[in-house]
């Protein structure tokens, strides 16, 4: 009963008997959803939207090389950076340095794993080490 209903309201201006049927092909709208690795050059801090818009994404793992803003303008740096800490947060990614110049990002989906830095000097003596 509630069937028929639809199907009038569907049918305005046309016939449509039980035997006519629509085909909806579910897999047009299927993206390929693949894990992007994706490089990025900072050279200016307005340079950081197209790695935020490649995270916000949701598939892409930025690679962000920060030589030539640190070199030119060390506070722009520290603004992009700090802009890149506050997404990655908000997208629940995880951020790392790596080494002076580069920092890699990724989305919720994939998680950096960091080592716990050890202290050089903690007052043990092993037996390697020379007084």
């Amino acid at each position: 009963m509630v069937l028929d209903k639809f199907k009038k309201m569907l049918s305005v201006g046309r016939d449509i008997s039980d035997d006519e049927y629509v085909e909806i092909d579910l897999g047009q709208e299927r993206k390929d959803k693949k894990v992007l690795v994706k490089l990025f050059n900072l050279r200016n801090y307005d340079d950081i939207n197209n790695v935020l818009n490649a995270l916000r994404e949701g598939f892409t793992i930025a690679i962000v090389d920060m030589k030539t803003l640190r070199q030119r303008d060390s506070i722009e740096l520290k603004r992009a950076i700090s802009k890149l800490k506050k997404t990655i947060d908000a997208l629940e990614g995880t951020i790392a340095g790596f080494g002076e110049n580069i920092i890699i990002a990724t989305p919720s989906f994939a998680t950096i794993h960091k080592q716990p830095e050890v202290d050089k000097d903690d007052g043990k003596n092993t037996k390697f080490d020379v007084n």
